[in-house]
């Protein structure tokens, strides 16, 4: 059977080779190597035939279209009678994507694999930091770092990035970082760790691709942010509140209970978000979460469900729902999207137990009126029930105002301004207005319209109720001419 074997090269320095290393080394003819730019290779043995995948590396855009073709031209060439002797820089086992590659798919070929261990970048890079791997230090491969939008870890603990050999990788690898990082949160660069040669480069994240002195062996090292950021870290807390030494309130608290809870914090954001305040929304998404982890908490304990789970389902509902950005569907604009994405949901029923809500589906019953009102509207249109033009919409709504002045019993009156309210909605609708974000908002400005007008009064020495309708009305025009930005 035919062996591919991988050796490990150490840091850099030839010094730092293992005498396992060394001994396939000299007894072989040739070898090849992810990347021919390390140092090691100046120390090889003078025979020996050198190979390299560094060619990939610029004709392959994505890491893992690199890693994948590094992978079957090893399997390909461990297929041969003599096998192939397989170099990369550190350990066969840190920051190498490749050979899991190779270790997953051997088998299949009726391929061995030998590791031969070697010192890995981690231990002469942390020796230069001054800091302990210990309790919680995160890797990453900087390439793949590059490729996503957000960072693979968390902020509460440091992170090491091997292989940032470029000033135009550092920029892609500080964007993915600033997602979560400050742009002056204080990094190192760590350079030629394991070598000679080894120096460290302190300087903000923004900065990183600046630095003249990136090369191959080039890593980086984050450190965590100076205060605790991670949701794992917030979920400890909010564990810690339900243990038995947390706090009484907390333990006593039920899905139930923390129903109001929830809907307060609900409205607080929607109030953040009706005043445009950053600040604001900043507090009020915070305790929104905190809502939501001490559920998740809630049902971990009475082996419910986790946080986990939770997080995974909704990942994998976005993902599979978003087939025009994780897959392959092409769609012309916002409209296909919102058409596939109940093509979706309709398919997604299809395969569990529905309850029995009528053609409209499920719509929360705890939604505010109005809301709900719209939901239905907008469920309804999108199978055809819908007025062919909005000149029908408002003709609906003088109807509906006529059929309330008609009225002339309590209930009936109760049933036709309900009836003008759906229709003023669904005349909402039509000219593209959130009804409840519009109602909230008129209802800021009513409230400090009023309060004017209570100033003004008081200014006078009289309170409101003492003015006559037409001061009343004088000041309300007042109040409106002094707060001119808002809309009559």
């Amino acid at each position: 059977m035919s062996t591919i074997t991988i050796v490990g090269l150490g840091p850099g320095d030839p010094s730092q080779l293992t005498r396992a290393a060394w001994e396939i080394l000299a007894g072989a003819e040739e070898v090849w190597l992810r990347t021919a730019r390390h140092p090691t290779v100046a120390g090889f043995p003078q025979a020996l035939q050198v190979h390299s995948f560094d060619a990939l590396y610029e004709t392959l855009e994505r890491p893992e279209q690199v890693y994948q073709a590094i992978a079957e031209q090893v399997l390909s060439l461990g297929a041969r009678p003599q096998g192939v002797i397989y170099a990369v820089p550190g350990h066969p086992h840190v920051a190498e994507a490749a050979v899991q590659l190779i270790r997953q798919q051997a088998p299949a070929r009726g391929l061995t694999v030998r590791l031969v261990a070697g010192l890995s970048f981690v231990e002469p890079a942390l020796e230069a930091l001054g800091v302990d791997a210990l309790p919680q230090l995160q890797l990453a491969d900087a390439l793949e770092l590059a490729g996503r939008h957000h960072p693979p870890f968390h902020p509460d603990a440091p992170a090491l990035v091997a292989q940032l050999y470029s000033a135009g990788l550092a920029s892609d690898v500080k964007l993915t970082l600033m997602n979560q990082y400050p742009d002056e949160h204080h990094v190192w660069l760590v350079h030629a760790a394991g070598t000679a040669d080894a120096r460290l480069e302190e300087l903000p994240l923004y900065a990183i691709d600046r630095s003249p002195q990136i090369a191959h062996l080039t890593a980086l090292y984050v450190p965590p942010l100076p205060r605790p950021s991670a949701l794992e870290t917030f979920q400890e807390t909010i564990a810690h509140l339900r243990a038995p030494e947390g706090c009484p309130w907390d333990r006593e608290q039920t899905h139930q209970t923390l129903r109001r809870n929830l809907l307060e914090e609900t409205y607080e954001v929607l109030h953040a978000l009706d005043a445009d305040d950053p600040e604001a929304m900043r507090e009020e998404f915070g305790d929104l979460l905190l809502q939501i982890v001490l559920h998740a908490q809630i049902a971990t304990e009475a082996g419910e469900y986790s946080l986990a789970d939770v997080i995974a389902d909704i990942q994998a509902k976005i993902i599979r729902r978003h087939p025009h950005v994780f897959g392959e569907v092409k769609v012309a604009g916002a409209a296909d999207v919102v058409k596939n994405w109940e093509l979706l949901k309709a398919e997604e029923r299809k395969h569990k137990p529905q309850p029995a809500a009528g053609g409209l589906g499920e719509v929360p019953r705890g939604l505010p009126a109005l809301a709900q009102a719209e939901t239905y509207q907008k469920r309804a249109a999108r199978v055809g029930f819908d007025w062919p033009e909005v000149a029908g919409v408002r003709a609906k709504v003088d109807e509906e105002l006529a059929e309330v002045a008609e009225a002339d019993t309590p209930e009936t009156r109760h049933q036709e301004v309900g009836d003008l309210l759906f229709a003023v909605v669904n005349w909402a609708r039509w000219l593209e207005v959130e009804p409840e974000s519009a109602l909230r908002e008129a209802n800021a400005r009513f409230a400090a319209r009023f309060t004017h007008m209570a100033t003004a009064a008081q200014a006078q020495g009289r309170p409101l109720s003492a003015l006559s309708l037409e001061e009343l009305d004088g000041l309300w025009e007042q109040a409106k001419r002094a707060l001119a930005g808002d809309a009559d």
